[in-house]
């Protein structure tokens, strides 16, 4: 238990935060469609070996997160992608959810899959590299949403990834995310967010996670995409008297997930976070949209791009580093 301890501290040391590289291929597909790039196999690996080669990128991305895919695939000089991270002072980890389903009993709510078989492609995939791994559950606020069922069924499931991890000796990061989506107030999703984590974690409690040995990925509290905004100092307020309300001072740290927010306001948001200081564990960022937007922009499947693509990482991965530096 001590190594993953040490892996999840790591994880979450400043100056370095997370890279959230764990898109399924349909998903990034949409993100290539948007950009008129071809999505192919090898497409999506030259994607991300070029943003993995970014020069210095371990100075500020401590571990990255891999989709199946990519976690496979061998780069343009024949090293498979974990090894390629690991020389390069970054650890590499991987997606195991299959993704939401629809939760039966429920007026069209989600429920994150994947549990079935988890032991086994676990210890395939501790062998082959991974020393973390990721877990989303995604929760929607609105007109009697998230309703107790929702929580509680995506809580437990958190919850059994997570001990299932810990116990093939791999960090796992818990991932439930509040979307941003609807007109809910800061309020409104200060009271969501605060529930579900009470959820989450009286379930990890119950399937004896250790703490220590894990990562929290929480979404930041904000008001819907469709509500009158407020300021950053409100959200970092609100997102930290939520995380001190209902997440142990012993879990070995926040990496924050940027939900759809552009990449200067999560960072922002992240940099006042910090500011309050005197926080019982440390919080960083794993942020993947936040970090690549601008990257495809440049880059549009074109190799000529590829060195300004990676400058634009490197500026973005740079910003979050220093965020996490206020403290």
């Amino acid at each position: 238990m001590d190594d993953i301890r040490s892996v999840a501290a790591a994880l979450v040391e400043s100056p370095k935060g997370i890279l959230a590289a764990d898109e399924s291929s349909p998903t990034l597909t949409k993100r290539f469609d948007a950009l008129s790039i071809a999505s192919t196999p090898e497409t999506r690996l030259a994607w991300r070996e070029m943003l993995f080669s970014t020069p210095n990128l371990s100075q500020w991305i401590a571990g990255v997160i891999l989709y199946d895919e990519t976690f496979r695939q061998r780069t343009s000089e024949g090293t498979l992608i974990p090894e390629f991270l690991a020389a390069r002072g970054m650890m590499p980890g991987i997606k195991v959810d299959t993704g939401a389903k629809p939760l039966a009993g429920t007026r069209g709510e989600l429920v994150t899959e994947g549990l079935d078989g988890l032991g086994p492609r676990l210890e395939a995939y501790r062998a082959e590299g991974a020393r973390f791994a990721k877990w989303r559950a995604v929760l929607t606020i609105g007109e009697g949403r998230p309703s107790r069922q929702c929580v509680h069924a995506n809580a437990h499931a958190l919850a059994r990834y997570a001990s299932l991890c810990q116990e093939h000796g791999i960090v796992p990061i818990v991932e439930p995310e509040v979307l941003m989506e609807g007109d809910h107030s800061l309020e409104r999703c200060a009271e969501v967010t605060r529930v579900v984590l009470d959820a989450v974690f009286a379930e990890l409690r119950e399937f004896n996670v250790d703490f220590r040995a894990m990562v929290l990925k929480p979404s930041m509290v904000v008001p819907g995409v469709l509500a009158d905004p407020v300021g950053v100092d409100e959200v970092a307020a609100a997102s930290v008297a939520v995380y001190r309300d209902a997440v142990p001072a012993s879990v070995a740290g926040i990496a924050l997930l940027s939900g759809g927010q552009s990449d200067a306001t999560a960072t922002a948001h992240l940099a006042a976070m910090n500011r309050i200081g005197s926080l019982p564990w440390p919080i960083t960022f794993s942020f993947g949209r936040a970090l690549q937007d601008e990257p495809m922009r440049v880059w549009r499947g074109d190799a000529r791009n590829a060195e300004a693509a990676q400058a634009a990482l490197a500026r973005l991965a740079a910003a979050n580093s220093q965020a996490t530096e206020n403290r």
